[in-house]
């Protein structure tokens, strides 16, 4: 794991959507994402401040292929906010899919963010809906905490951590991206564009 610079009082650690859906055996898995459990849970022993993401979809979200006759996931399609990338049926309320891992071990998670609960928009960011325009409400959490500079671990690192990333420095945020406490989807070269993206915006990048 890359060791971390100095933690303190105004930083946070942020781990995105770590859920059985999109571990193994998940509606939409990303390779290597149980072994980034044991990682995370030594990493949040480190921080005195830490929160999670979890994705909550409603049943018939419109992100789901299932939600568009004829289409199949990883289709694009365009919406009222712009494209959408179309996705398996994953993190519905209140199902097993949606839990966190089993084994994920952070009781003293000061904050569970749940996103992507509007059935019409989905949510990669934990800032702000995919629309662009529709705030989850966390930056104005974390200014009223303190909290000045945020580590992002988790799921996936080109759509839910890159964009919350791009987010955080857009509301005037220090970002580090822990690459080792991170995996990717990686469909036609996104990671590449996701990390070069990150660094554009002045997002740091460990690992």
């Amino acid at each position: 794991m890359t060791r971390l610079p100095p933690i303190g009082e105004g930083d946070l650690l942020l781990v995105i959507d770590l859920q059985n859906d999109f571990c193994a055996g998940g509606a939409l898995a990303v390779a290597g994402a149980d072994e980034l459990v044991p990682t995370i849970n030594r990493l949040a022993e480190g921080f005195a401040h830490v929160a999670l993401t979890q994705d909550w979809h409603p049943p018939g979200h419109r992100s789901f292929a299932a939600s568009h006759p004829g289409r199949r996931p990883f289709e694009t399609v365009r919406l009222a906010y712009g494209e959408q990338t179309l996705w398996p049926e994953h993190c519905v309320q209140g199902t097993p899919g949606a839990e966190f891992h089993p084994e994920l071990a952070i009781p003293q998670a000061e904050l569970i963010l749940r996103k992507g609960y509007r059935a019409e928009v989905d949510s990669y960011s934990a800032f702000h809906e995919n629309d662009r325009c529709t705030p989850t409400g966390l930056a104005g959490y974390l200014r009223e905490r303190g909290l000045r500079r945020l580590f992002l671990a988790g799921l996936a690192t080109d759509y839910c951590v890159h964009y919350t990333a791009l987010d955080a420095r857009l509301a005037g945020f220090e970002t580090v991206v822990l690459l080792d406490a991170c995996r990717a989807i990686d469909r036609d070269g996104s990671l590449a564009a996701a990390l070069e993206a990150m660094r554009a915006a002045g997002v740091e990048i460990l690992g």
